[in-house]
């Protein structure tokens, strides 16, 4: 048993089809027993009032809810209220009012003692009743106007009007100002006033005086009229704006300590003083249903049982949450009543007639926990158990998915069958390409069901411009072993080739506990859909060479589909001519182990070049070959991606300028409307001023801006698509040029390609920027103290729009070159190396303040656009760069100190500095005046003069630094500098070399 669980006392379900809300419970004596134990009165929309006396459960039979169960009549209309109170003139006892949409009924309860074994009888008695001339909606009663003794009962209609009853006669009604639909009505007996929410959403507060004077609502009914007879405009005493609905208003009157006025809202709970000055505020993070002020613990704090919709009874103390408990309805009314065997009663009332006293806690539990045998420990077997714990914790940790993966059996199985032919006729909407018939494939799908579901739905999505025939099924109820099948055809839906050929079924399902879920499977089309065989191509503008470790093999067993159908039969090349226009060729190499793919469209390789890989690595795998290897060994062609990369860019910037033109025409048009309507609505007609001419100008203007809008959407739409083709072609040259595992291809995929489309809020410059610049100043930064600096660093500017692609470019040049470098990506930011204690203090809250690098980005990431053709796979040692730099001429060797920038500010970062290298740095430069006079003296022979003269000007210069740097000791040296004393560091280690 649940803690947190309301404890059922005494339970009754009341009729079938019975409707029940706010107002149909109450409790109290309503018998004037005079032993002070409440009865549970229960009225129903069907017109059935029912009292009960509780009692312990002894089981659940009818005959225990019978004997529970004090009166039940059955009324002739639909009971809206039930109060108990002193209706009666000239009697103290208590009285049951009843409220009906048109009559307003007061009863007696009265029971005599039974003489036979079926106990007690009860009656019920009219004493008066009151017909209404207006629909009532809820009612109150107290002692109005401070009269002691006997309660007044207030009736509010649906039309807003107060009617107000002194026992059986009828005082006066008044009509509420500005008022639209009924609230909760409640009476304080403190102020003598009438609280109410109008549909203003606003608290307000009525005096009794201030309506028995107002004006009369039989000579006055609409409000809005002006004032024919006696009386004053009703106005509020004070009001509250809540800026939401009320559900129910509440005057607590158990203490005059707590004096108070609480309102439930939608989602809000409000408690205001007397005057209408709010004490406190709640927001609820749950929709409430009902709630009750039952008692004050402390002075000045009010305890309240609060009710929502997820089946919860919330036990505050003025704004803090005391108590939970579980309910297995949702009530619609609440309330705590006294009975024999126990005090303090939650008493709960659902919508539909669930009636329940239950209590908060538990019973105590008499289970003891039996005595375990002591053992002696085996040590060995719990070091094991410690060792076997130790790695499931480590390979835990070490997984980098988002979700756990589970073992257990899958509800559904799906299986995709792809045809291996094209479907005759097609199916395509586009019949043909540049007289190339487009073709269709038929894809069919299985759906095997392992248990029962229900509310099965199929979607299939495909890579634009890929299209499908149906892409929504509707599948029928299925149960334990059922299948469904389900087809359609896919096929090429535009004019340029797609990014993928893999294609997702997603099936959405309602378990058999109800509870909602998703499977999803894969399945790849051919390539033959979007291309067709042709002759090779020999002058290309872009070529990839793969390298492999087996024999060439013949491309007419890799691509036979494609062999029969070509006109090359040697088996050394084949082509293939998407139907958008661009041709691959792909040639085998007789002599080597390699292929090379070329084409006129650097895009158009990437799936040509990856149906190749995966029909190398099925080819060698069925021949049972193990060490098949396959690799890249030219420079990346980064210029080449570029393009792709500016292209896509421009389309950006022009669709954004055509949207910003085409909002401020659409200004102007409306504005050009607004002066032709006020001309039009003026009595006195006057000239147009050619405002007409004006109109159908802009109307001209604004509908050639919306069709290059949408012209420019278009087009951008394909340069994303040629844009992912490029990014996929790269990741795949740089996961063969490095042999990255599948776990980092991912990882760079993912950095390169963070979106699967564009949108106007955020687009794939700025987030590959932001995913490029995380790797790299993460797991492919320099040093340890790199990592912690960025990790110390929170939050960052907000991703838009850049102004060009340069930054970007340069992120994506240093990322290559740190992967060749052999940088390992990784998502533990901790991957390289861990952080020494000396710098753990720069990410400790409260240590040194986070150091930016923006500044170092633009120095360190900076890279000549030449410096892409210089990225290979190995890179040369010191001592033959050291030796390169002696035989090259003076300008080769400018033109090397400038690009080789950034390898010297990398080993700066790399290396750290102690105090003896400072030492002998400081002797180092005072001998490199020496030195570079005897290298000037060896570059004499091939410079000219002028450049003798430049060369002596830089002397000068370095010199005078040299001599600021020796007088200013230990101070902080720029950036620049330091890099300029680490080249001339490096001069003399290579002559000594």
């Amino acid at each position: 048993m649940s803690l947190f669980k309301a404890r059922d006392w005494w339970s009754a379900a009341l009729g079938e089809g019975e409707e029940f809300d706010q107002g149909c419970l109450c409790v109290g004596d309503v018998d004037n027993s005079g032993s002070g134990h409440d009865k549970v009165v229960v009225g129903s929309y069907m017109g059935m009032l029912r009292i009960f006396s509780p009692h312990a459960n002894k089981s659940s039979s009818e005959g225990a809810l019978m004997e529970a169960q004090l009166l039940e009549v059955q009324l002739q209309n639909a009971i809206i209220q039930v109060e108990v109170g002193k209706f009666v003139s000239c009697s103290d006892l208590l009285h049951l009012a009843v409220l009906h949409p048109r009559k307003l009924s007061v009863y007696s309860v009265s029971g005599t003692a039974g003489n036979v074994e079926h106990g007690d009888q009860y009656q019920l008695k009219l004493v008066y009743e009151h017909n209404l001339q207006r629909t009532a909606c809820n009612m109150t009663y107290g002692t109005f106007g401070g009269v002691t003794g006997h309660h007044s009962l207030c009736i509010q209609s649906m039309d807003g009007m107060l009617m107000f009853f002194e026992q059986d006669s009828y005082s006066f009604g008044r009509f509420l100002p500005g008022f639209l639909l009924p609230g909760p009505l409640v009476y304080n007996h403190r102020t003598d006033s009438f609280l109410t929410v109008s549909s203003a959403r606003q608290l307000e507060s009525y005096k009794y005086e201030t309506l028995a004077v107002a004006t009369d609502a039989e000579n006055r009914q609409d409000p809005d009229l002006p004032q024919k007879t006696g009386g004053k405009r009703l106005t509020p005493d004070w009001s509250f704006i809540l800026g939401e609905q009320a559900l129910d208003v509440s005057v607590p009157s158990f203490s005059h300590s707590s004096a108070s006025i609480f309102v439930l809202g939608e989602r809000n709970l409000y408690c205001f003083r007397d005057n209408g000055q709010i004490r406190f505020m709640k927001k609820l993070e749950f929709n409430p249903s009902c709630f009750l002020p039952y008692t004050t613990v402390t002075d000045g704090t009010t305890n309240l049982l609060l009710c929502n919709h997820t089946n919860m009874l919330l036990v505050y103390t003025d704004v803090t949450l005391k108590w939970a408990a579980q309910l297995s309805f949702v009530p619609v009314a609440v309330r705590v009543a006294n009975f024999p065997e126990i005090k303090g009663v939650v008493v709960t009332l659902s919508s539909d007639g669930h009636l329940l006293c239950s209590y908060m806690g538990t019973d105590p539990s008499f289970f003891s926990t039996p005595k375990v045998d002591a053992r002696e420990a085996d040590y060995e077997q719990v070091d094991a158990e410690m060792k076997k714990l130790q790695k499931f914790i480590r390979e835990a940790t070490r997984t980098q998915d988002i979700l756990p993966k589970t073992d257990a059996e899958e509800d559904l199985i799906i299986t995709a069958d792809v045809s291996s032919s094209m479907d005759s006729p097609s199916q395509a909407l586009i019949q043909d390409i540049d007289g190339l018939p487009v073709p269709s494939v038929t894809v069919q799908v299985t759906v095997k069901a392992s248990c029962v579901l229900q509310s099965s739905k199929l979607t299939v999505r495909v890579q634009p411009p890929l299209a499908v025939t149906q892409d929504q099924f509707a599948l029928e109820p299925m149960g334990f072993g059922a299948s469904a099948v389900v087809e359609f055809s896919a096929f090429l839906n535009g004019r340029y080739p797609p990014a993928d050929l893999t294609g997702d079924i997603t099936v959405s399902y309602s378990s058999p506990t109800g509870v909602p879920r998703v499977h999803q499977s894969r399945f790849s089309l051919p390539l033959e859909l979007v291309c067709v065989p042709s002759s090779p191509n020999k002058n290309t503008r872009f070529k990839i060479t793969v390298d492999t470790n087996q024999p060439p093999v013949d491309l007419s067993a890799i691509f036979p589909e494609f062999a029969a159908k070509s006109d090359d039969n040697d088996g050394n090349g084949l082509a293939f001519q998407f139907l958008s226009g661009a041709k691959v060729t792909v040639q085998a190499s007789k002599t080597s182990q390699r292929y090379r793919l070329q084409s006129d469209s650097f895009e158009d390789i990437w799936l040509v070049v990856k149906e190749l890989v995966q029909r190398f690595d099925s080819h060698f795998l069925d021949l049972g070959v193990k060490d098949f290897k396959k690799s890249f060994s030219g420079p990346l062609p980064l210029q080449d991606y570029f393009l792709s990369v500016d292209q896509h860019f421009q389309l950006r910037v022009s669709a954004q300028q055509y949207q910003d033109l085409l909002s401020e025409r659409a200004v102007q048009f409306r504005a050009i409307q607004r002066r032709l309507l006020t001309r039009f609505k003026d009595k006195t007609p006057a000239p147009l001023q050619n405002l007409d001419t004006l109109l159908d100008a802009t109307y001209s203007q604004v509908i050639s801006l919306a069709e290059a809008a949408e012209e420019t959407r278009l087009q951008l739409e394909e340069a994303f698509v040629r844009l992912r083709s490029a990014t996929h072609l790269l990741v795949l040259l740089l996961s063969l040029w490095q042999g990255l595992t599948p776990d980092q291809t991912a990882i760079l995929e993912a950095t390169l390609l963070p979106l699967l489309q564009d949108t106007p809020q955020l687009g794939w410059e700025e987030s590959c920027d932001a995913a490029v610049s995380h790797l790299l100043r993460t797991c492919l930064s320099r040093s340890p103290k790199d990592q912690a600096t960025s990790l110390a660093q929170t939050g960052g500017p907000v991703l838009g729009l850049p102004q060009d692609t340069t930054r970007l470019k340069k992120h994506i040049t240093v990322l290559c070159e740190r992967i060749g470098k052999g940088g390992r990506l990784s998502l533990a930011s901790e991957s390289n190396a861990p952080v020494p204690a000396q710098v753990q203090n720069l990410a400790a809250p409260g240590g040194v303040a986070p150091i930016s690098e923006l500044a170092g980005d633009q120095e360190e990431l900076a890279l000549p656009q030449e410096a892409t053709k210089f990225i290979k796979k190995k890179q040369p040692s010191k001592k033959k760069k050291d030796k390169e730099k002696k035989d090259v001429s003076p300008e080769a060797t400018v033109k090397e100190e400038t690009g080789t920038e950034e390898t010297v500010k990398e080993v700066k970062k790399e290396k750290k500095e102690s105090s003896k290298e400072k030492k002998e740095s400081k002797k180092e430069l005072s001998k490199e005046p020496k030195e570079e006079g005897k290298k000037e003296s060896k570059k004499e022979s091939s410079s000219s003069s002028s450049k003798e003269k430049k060369e002596s000007s830089k002397e000068k210069k370095e010199r005078d630094k040299d001599k600021e740097g020796k007088e200013a000791g230990d101070k902080k040296v720029s950036r620049k500098s330091s890099v300029k004393v680490k080249e001339k560091k490096k001069e003399p280690e290579a002559a000594e070399g």
